[in-house]
């Protein structure tokens, strides 16, 4: 790990104003950042540590709205009652993800901003080739062991699959990413937009400025958010990363689908939308043949490669077995 400078900001607007100095990020719960150092995938010159501004510690439920503020612990947010009663997507995404221990450390814009687990990017010693940590140097993952990588949203500069579980059912319920600049001017993000997709520069991952700072998420609350379900298919059953995961909500008109919310993860570049199972069943019965059949749109565009040919077979059942799930008939 290299050298840095330790900076503690005291308020938003000084921590947006530490964070002008180059190559310097922020510190939160320290889960991802210290990681990546350690890995020697990020060497910044200094670390600006957030983790004591309270008045982004938050989780607020209205009539219309869920707001979590950007240093809200995992742990937090996942037993929250309320959470767990009106977003059971949100509640299920947060305690199949990563330990008990990272989730009390781990903050919402910490997760939301988590890296690759591509090990062809995290060991800069002994793969030079990625084109998300040295751009331009090539994919050593396209010829190599790529059994974990994306099918869906991949290019010929970058296949790493997105690892999150959090952000994947954020994006199924149209949550808004609220950002913060140095001039103490804000944005708001569809989170399907916060995430960028690798093209011919898979180093740009969000659509965050440099002098930018999450403050806080926001979605709506709806139908579909109060019977969803988040289904994580993976190797074992704790402390394992999604080979193919589904968050969704319906909203039954008697036996009919009214609205629906699909979001993968697991086998895409980014969290992925699939809007075109959305509309596939939107105003269909809703019974086991008709979600499966809709499923398998999900994968109609879908790249593969030797070794992740599974994830086309897995993701459509995962979708369909989670809709059951949320449906009340699984």
């Amino acid at each position: 790990m290299n050298p840095f400078d330790y900076l503690a900001a005291s308020s938003p607007e000084q921590a947006l104003q530490q964070k002008q100095r180059a190559s310097s990020r922020f510190l939160a719960g320290g889960t991802t950042q210290i990681d990546l150092m350690k890995c020697d995938v990020e060497q910044p010159a200094a670390l600006v540590d957030i983790s004591g501004l309270q008045e982004m510690r938050e989780i607020a439920f209205s009539s219309d709205s869920l707001r979590i503020g950007a240093l809200t612990r995992m742990s937090e947010l996942e037993h929250h009652a309320e959470c767990q009663r009106e977003a059971p997507a949100i509640y299920h995404s947060l305690w199949q993800a990563a330990s008990p221990q990272l989730r009390n450390m781990a903050t919402i814009g910490g997760n939301l901003l988590q890296r690759t687990r591509c090990v062809y990017f995290r060991d800069p010693h002994t793969f030079s080739a990625c084109n998300k940590r040295n751009p331009g140097s090539g994919c050593a993952a396209l010829e190599g062991i790529n059994g974990n990588h994306a099918i869906l949203g991949t290019s010929d500069s970058c296949i790493a699959v997105y690892p999150g579980d959090l952000a994947v059912a954020l994006t199924a319920f149209d949550a808004v990413v609220i950002v913060r600049n140095a001039a103490q001017r804000e944005r708001r993000i569809p989170i399907d937009q916060f995430y960028l997709l690798p093209g011919d520069t898979p180093h740009l991952e969000h659509d965050l400025a440099s002098d930018e700072m999450i403050i806080a998420v926001e979605l709506p609350r709806t139908a579909a958010l109060k019977h969803s379900h988040y289904l994580k298919v993976r190797d074992r059953s704790s402390y394992e990363f999604a080979a193919a995961s589904a968050a969704v909500g319906i909203e039954l008109d008697g036996d009919r689908i009214r609205d629906v919310r699909i979001a993968v993860g697991g086998v895409a570049t980014k969290p992925w939308r699939a809007q075109q199972v959305e509309g596939a069943l939107r105003g269909q019965p809703f019974d086991e043949q008709t979600l499966r059949r809709a499923a398998e749109r999900i994968v109609q565009d879908a790249k593969t490669l030797p070794q992740n040919q599974h994830k086309k077979v897995l993701t459509p059942r995962v979708i369909a077995r989670a809709l059951l799930q949320a449906g009340g008939k699984a």
